[in-house]
């Protein structure tokens, strides 16, 4: 999705409000019904677009990606004034480091789309913050933490009985944020395999390490590096008798949470919930949630997952469209985006 304000000349022709004008991927009607919430928020119309696509292509990740590239390339060449694009979730954001030989794919992504002729950036809860710098352009970076925080508040009544929990070391500083917000203790589960975010796979060891000794200069003395080997797997915090919420940014391949899960339950948790913004979910992730100790995970709609809600009725939604459009006006109008940021903490 992006918005597009049209040129002087132009803006008195348009029918909506302030010259603003609402486009959306039509690839997905998921993607269709956020969009139109958005746009009943700002009050303007969606605006008509035709994407044309072969049908034996499928309806996945790059085919929206190229949509979107498609469109904002369009309102470049009839010389929009600004085009901002809307990407609740930013595709490849977990191939943003170098990892052995491998490409740095968010930012070729980011290149395409400045290429494209985008001018600003909305996104929310980027897999590493990092990923803003991969842009020549304003990237506003969103946070879904406030929803999911009210969601915990509302929709569980007894969660001052509750406990934060990261799954792993690498989120616990996400999880000491909510578990502060919240006022609440926090637990953190060591030992489970750091696959994306190990130093063996994010190019630290690029080029590889020398394996042999006699291929080392005589005149060198470089000591071998000791192996890394998994701790069994313990968690730190009391979680007996208390509710378990895992907080994470994204939920896609469910092992890690389902035995984040059995372990909690081993330690006495008598509900378990996870937390994420984004719920990609995909494969068989719907029916092992629903075959698992865990009792509700809750998602934002920055992605589609109505298909996965009706496999698993475990999985619950938060809408964030609110947030979206008001960024979206504040920008049209020139306003301050400071309101957005406020009281939200460097690791939500």
């Amino acid at each position: 999705m992006f918005c597009v304000a049209p040129p002087e000349s132009e803006a008195k022709m348009n029918i909506t409000k302030g010259g603003l004008v609402l486009f959306s991927a039509n690839s997905n009607s998921s993607c269709m019904e956020l969009s139109k919430k958005i746009a009943e928020r700002l009050g303007v119309e969606m605006g008509k677009v035709q994407v044309y696509q072969e049908p034996d292509r499928g309806e996945d990740v790059n085919t929206t990606i190229m949509e979107l590239l498609i469109m904002v390339y369009a309102c470049k060449t009839s010389c929009a004034k600004s085009i901002i694009g809307v990407v609740p979730y930013f595709p490849y954001s977990k191939q943003c480091k170098m990892r052995k030989r491998g490409s740095i794919v968010s930012k070729l992504l980011a290149s395409m789309m400045c290429k494209a002729g985008l001018t600003h950036l909305i996104t929310m809860d980027l897999h590493q913050k990092e990923i803003q710098g991969f842009f020549n352009i304003p990237v506003d970076n969103l946070r879904a933490s406030p929803f999911l925080l009210q969601y915990i508040q509302e929709e569980i009544p007894d969660y001052r009985n509750a406990v934060i929990v990261a799954k792993s070391p690498a989120s616990a500083k996400r999880a000491q944020s909510f578990a502060e917000r919240l006022r609440l203790g926090i637990a953190v589960i060591h030992g489970e395999a750091q696959d994306a975010e190990s130093d063996l796979v994010d190019g630290r060891h690029s080029p590889p390490m020398v394996r042999s000794a006699a291929a080392i200069h005589p005149s060198l003395e470089i000591p071998m590096l000791i192996p890394k080997e998994k701790p069994p797997i313990t968690v730190v915090g009391d979680v007996g008798g208390r509710i378990a919420i895992i907080v994470d940014d994204i939920i896609d391949d469910v092992d890690s949470f389902l035995a984040a899960a059995e372990t909690l339950k081993e330690r006495g948790a008598y509900k378990i919930f996870v937390m994420a913004t984004h719920g990609l979910l995909s494969s068989d992730a719907p029916r092992l949630i629903e075959e698992s100790a865990i009792d509700e995970v809750v998602v934002t709609n920055t992605i589609p997952h109505e298909i996965q809600k009706l496999q698993c009725p475990k999985i619950k939604t938060v809408d964030i469209s609110m947030t979206l459009s008001e960024a979206i006006r504040r920008i049209h109008n020139g306003e301050s985006m400071s309101y957005l940021f406020r009281n939200i903490g460097l690791d939500d």
